[in-house]
């Protein structure tokens, strides 16, 4: 739906931003708009907004943290979006610790307005040829020498929706498959999106590259007990 603008924040600072933002587009300036927000009832730390990210909420995106070195040749860059960034945090806490490999972890409240920023963008650029191409968002955030790495509690057509705008070989992870009851850890396990299938989509993803030889990425599945021979979460 054209005006309806959908969030998923993880922390309380982001839902904080996108509701002060959303009240003001439809009760102060009367633009014809519908905010559609999911918040979750899992417990856990909520810390405090950094400094001008404000603007960035909104428009999809932010870079939250670096595990390792920010200029190291092999690395990654994790997105998460609401319940799933926090496994994204702890995969890059484990790609660091085990492997040693770096990690750029970003925060997307929105990948449906991230992928309609980069088609206006893409627009614009079509129709004014000679003026400077505009950048999008997603291509200020994210660099280019970094496979990308997308994980959500949502099926994967969602995390997609921003595959053909990010200029480089893009991964994403989803719940797809049927809807059945469990513990967050399993449910998490079983579809394929928590910490440890992050962490080995990111080693399996250098290792396509010829970052990192394709040893490492065999024993990242043995160190996390990866069931290699089980079918697909949406096969079964």
């Amino acid at each position: 739906m054209p005006n309806c603008r959908a969030y998923d924040p993880t922390f309380a600072y982001e839902l904080a931003v996108i509701l002060d933002h959303g009240m003001r587009q439809m009760m102060e300036r009367q633009v014809d708009e519908f905010y559609y927000i999911t918040v979750m009832n899992e417990n856990y730390a909520q810390p405090s907004i950094g400094p001008g990210l404000s603007d960035q909420i909104i428009k999809g995106m932010y870079r939250l943290a670096v595990r390792g070195n920010e200029t190291a040749k092999v690395k990654v860059q994790l997105l998460g979006s609401g319940a799933i960034l926090r496994e994204a945090i702890a995969a890059a806490d484990l790609l660091l610790q085990d492997f040693n490999i770096a990690s750029h972890i970003f925060s997307v409240t929105s990948f449906s307005e991230l992928a309609r920023d980069a088609r206006a963008a893409e627009r614009h650029n079509r129709l004014h040829p000679g003026q400077p191409a505009r950048p999008s968002h997603l291509e200020i955030c994210l660099s280019r020498d970094a496979p990308i790495i997308a994980a959500t509690d949502y099926v994967r057509a969602y995390p997609e929706l921003i595959a053909a705008h990010v200029g480089r070989r893009y991964l994403a992870l989803g719940t797809d498959g049927f809807g059945r009851s469990d513990t967050r850890a399993v449910l998490r396990e079983f579809f394929e999106v928590d910490r440890r299938h992050i962490a080995v989509a990111a080693i399996a993803e250098l290792v396509r590259e010829g970052l990192l030889d394709a040893k490492i990425q065999q024993a990242a599945i043995t160190r996390y007990g990866v069931n290699v021979e089980r079918a697909a979460p949406w096969t079964i």
